[in-house]
């Protein structure tokens, strides 16, 4: 009987619910067809429904109302954006700089803030200080900064500035990473800073010192490029070592070329370039190309004039603004050569060459030596710059000349211009020696075979270059000589 009335009372209970089993897609489709009623969820799911909620984000909303619905869950609000307007990069890199120094003391930092009443998070105590206090700190770690450097530059008697220190005292303290940054630059403090380099200090005192003027210290000329010069010429002095021509390969390898002949070549080479208003670079890398092919190839005297048209048209086209066309260079040979056979042997010289076509030439340092001369005049003296280029330019014809380095070349050139032009004085000096690396000993034989070239004129079918200085644009300075032998001055 009780069995009975239980039994009655669960149907009684039932009454509504399906008889069969209800799924979540059963529900879904009864409900939009309106036969079931959309069934709420028991409040035993409810609070696991929402404990499983709190509990997956429990470590981002930690400050959120417990009674925050599951159903519609509340967004993270992001931070304001603050004023930022006056804060440079200077500022964020040297707070955080600021921050790895003194990290002993954040906590006794924050213990003044809770006392003074102002809580600030941790993630933000870096980016959100307060912008009427930033000057105020800047000032205070500036003065701190001057106060310890003054202290390690008083024990080490060091004249140390506020870079140095920053680099020096914080290499111990830092991180790996932050001292691999200070090792590549050097940090500059927020306090503008009048010092120069200390380096460049350093350098010009101890140039003033030896009492050599310093050619590079005025810069308004950019196509002197002073301030890259030294380096420049550290590497000139130093590849003019490489792809040199052989200094005997006419008796070793060449038996149909004499030395003759190779200064006919030149002389007539000189008057191209005469014809063509070519650049004196030109000429003198010309001139290196047809000895350089000439030491390693040989050569009939029928194809000599052909490898040096086609050596200049190479020259050309590296050093010219506008070179000539090759049917110029077959025109100025009176059609001797055709475009063909031009082209074929600017193929084969450029292929032995391996297209290393920058070499310093003698010219490349004669700019840079009588730069160095012309410091001691009050006006530049343009015959001083045209008797070292014609000096400079009488030994391309001269096959003895290859034993010479260009760079003695062109510093016997300027001793000599300087001693035929001035005989009050030594044409040397600590300035010249410096710039040139040359000292007096070391040019004597040069420049005795240089005065040599100038005096003597007894070969008067090689004078393209005498007559191309005796010009009045280049002052005649082919007709000076000089009144006192120069063997006196070693």
């Amino acid at each position: 009987m009780r069995h009975a009335v239980m039994n009655d009372e669960i149907t009684s209970s039932n009454l509504k619910e399906p008889t069969v089993r209800i799924t979540r897609a059963r529900a879904k489709a009864l409900v939009s067809s309106g036969e079931l009623p959309p069934l709420c969820p028991s409040r035993k799911q409810d609070d696991k429904r929402f404990s499983r909620a709190n509990s997956k984000r429990a470590a981002s909303d930690n400050n959120k109302p417990a009674s925050s619905s599951a159903a519609s869950p509340r967004h993270k609000k992001r931070a304001v954006l603050k004023d930022v307007t006056n804060v440079t990069c200077e500022n964020l890199y040297l707070n955080c700089i600021n921050a790895t120094i003194s990290q002993h003391s954040r906590h006794d930092r924050e213990g003044s803030l809770q006392k003074k009443g102002k809580v600030v998070p941790a993630c933000a105590k870096q980016s959100q200080i307060p912008v009427d206090k930033r000057g105020n700190m800047m000032e205070e770690m500036n003065k701190v900064n001057v106060e310890q450097s003054n202290e390690i530059s008083s024990s080490a008697n060091l004249k140390t500035g506020p870079t140095e220190f920053i680099t020096t005292k914080m290499s111990g303290e830092v991180g790996p990473f932050l001292k691999k940054i200070y090792a590549n630059r050097r940090i500059r403090r927020l306090i503008p800073s009048t010092r120069e380099d200390h380096g460049l200090c350093k350098k010009e005192e101890s140039l003033e010192d030896r009492g050599i003027i310093n050619i590079d210290s005025k810069h308004q000329d950019p196509q002197m490029c002073s301030i890259y010069a030294d380096d420049i010429y550290t590497i000139l002095f130093a590849s003019q070592l490489d792809r040199r021509p052989l200094v005997d390969y006419i008796e070793k390898l060449q038996g149909d070329i004499t030395q003759g002949m190779r200064g006919i070549l030149i002389d007539w080479l000189v008057q191209v370039s005469e014809e063509y208003k070519l650049a004196p670079d030109t000429l003198y890398l010309a001139v290196n190309l047809i000895d350089r092919f000439l030491s390693e190839n040989y050569i009939e005297k029928t194809n000599l004039q052909l490898l040096g048209v086609t050596c200049m048209l190479i020259a050309s086209k590296y050093e010219e603004i506008y070179a000539p066309q090759v049917e110029e260079f077959c025109y100025i040979t009176d059609n001797t050569y055709t475009k063909e056979e031009v082209v074929k042997m600017e193929s084969r010289v450029l292929n032995f060459l391996n297209f290393q076509l920058s070499i310093p030439t003698t010219k490349k340092f004669l700019r840079r030596f009588i730069q160095a001369a012309q410091v001691f005049y009050k006006v530049p003296s343009v015959e001083l710059e045209f008797l070292a280029n014609y000096l400079a330019e009488l030994t391309l014809m001269e096959y003895s000349f290859l034993k010479f380095l260009p760079s003695l070349i062109a510093a016997s050139a300027v001793f000599l211009a300087r001693w035929t032009l001035d005989h009050s004085g030594h044409p040397w000096n600590s300035t010249l020696e410096h710039y040139t690396t040359y000292k007096t000993s070391e040019l004597k034989s040069t420049v005795l075979e240089l005065q040599d070239l100038q005096v003597n004129t007894s070969r008067p079918m090689l004078n393209a270059i005498r007559e191309k200085y005796k010009q009045s644009k280049f002052k005649c300075v082919s007709s000076l000589r000089s009144s006192k032998p120069v063997l006196s001055l070693f």
